[in-house]
C-alpha cells in the first residue's frame, strides 16, 4: 500500500553571490531567524527546510499550511521527487509532472509526460483521444505548444495529469486558472481524483480548502514544523499565530 515517509529532512539552496556586502549585513544582523547560513564551502544557503518529519499512511488526505515563504512547494517538491533533500530521508510512491515541451505538439506532449511517468507511449497512445475531448483544443494538439495561451496550456497539463489516476496525488493549490466553463469541467474531475487516490498531499493558502478535503495536516513558518496533527488543531495553532 502507498505511504509517505519523511525523517528529519531538511533542504537548503545556495546563493553564489553570497559575499555581497548587503548579504553579510543581513548575516551579521540575524534578521533572517537562523533561515540564512554558510556551508563548508562558505557559500550562503537558504534554509528552506528544516528537520521536517511526518507520515502520510494510506487512505489519508494530509494538507500543507503556512503563510508566503513557508516552505509548502519546497515540501511538495521534495515528496515529489523533484528536489532532493540536503538532509534527512524520503520515501514515497510517487511520480513527479514535469513541464510542457514548448517546441513538441499537446499531441507529442501527452506522450512525453507519460514517458516521464514511466508509462510506455504505447499505452499513453490509448489516452489520447480522452485528453484532446477533455482540452476541447481541436487542431491545435498537432501545433507546438509555445503557440498557446495560458489557458490553453493549462487545460492541456491539467487534462494529461489527471488521464490516469495516481497512488499518491500532490496539489499544489487547487486549480484556479482557465475560462469558466472548463473551470466548472475541471473542478469536478479533480474532486473525483482527489476522492479516488489513495493519498492526497494538499498544500494552500485556502483554510476552508484544507478543512474540506484533508483530516491531517502541517503547519509550515520558515521552513519548520510548528503543528502537525488533525487538521481543526493545525488550523487552530496556524490562525492563532496569524493573530
Amino acid at each position: 500500500m502507498p505511504s509517505l515517509h519523511l525523517r528529519h529532512v531538511c533542504v537548503e539552496f545556495p546563493i553564489y553571490q553570497g559575499s555581497s556586502r548587503s548579504l553579510k549585513k543581513i548575516l551579521i544582523s540575524g534578521t533572517t531567524k537562523g533561515n540564512l547560513a554558510r556551508d563548508a564551502f562558505d557559500r550562503v544557503n537558504v534554509r528552506a527546510l528544516s528537520d521536517v518529519s511526518f507520515d502520510v499512511e494510506n487512505g489519508e488526505r494530509f494538507g500543507i499550511i503556512g503563510p508566503n515563504g513557508a516552505g509548502k512547494t519546497t515540501l511538495l517538491k521534495v515528496l515529489a521527487g523533484i528536489y532532493k533533500p540536503t538532509q534527512g530521508r524520503v520515501m514515497a510512491l510517487i511520480n513527479a509532472s514535469v513541464g510542457l515541451n514548448p517546441d513538441a505538439t499537446g499531441r507529442e506532449n501527452i506522450i512525453l509526460r507519460g514517458m516521464y511517468m514511466d508509462i510506455h507511449p504505447r499505452a499513453m497512445r490509448r489516452h489520447i483521444d480522452a485528453v484532446a475531448e477533455f482540452t476541447e483544443l481541436g487542431d491545435y494538439l498537432d501545433m507546438p505548444v509555445r503557440t498557446y495561451s495560458s489557458g490553453m496550456m493549462v487545460r492541456l497539463a491539467f487534462a494529461i495529469s489527471t488521464c490516469i489516476r495516481p497512488e499518491i496525488l500532490v496539489l499544489d493549490e487547487w486549480l484556479a486558472a482557465g475560462d469558466a466553463q472548463f473551470l466548472a469541467k475541471a473542478q469536478k474531475r479533480m474532486e473525483e481524483f482527489v476522492s479516488g487516490s489513495s493519498i492526497v498531499v494538499l498544500a494552500s493558502h485556502s483554510l476552508a480548502l484544507v478543512r474540506q478535503w484533508c483530516r491531517r495536516a502541517i503547519y509550515l513558518r520558515q521552513g519548520v514544523a510548528q503543528a502537525i496533527g488533525p487538521v481543526e488543531d493545525v488550523i487552530a495553532c496556524y490562525a492563532a499565530a496569524l493573530l
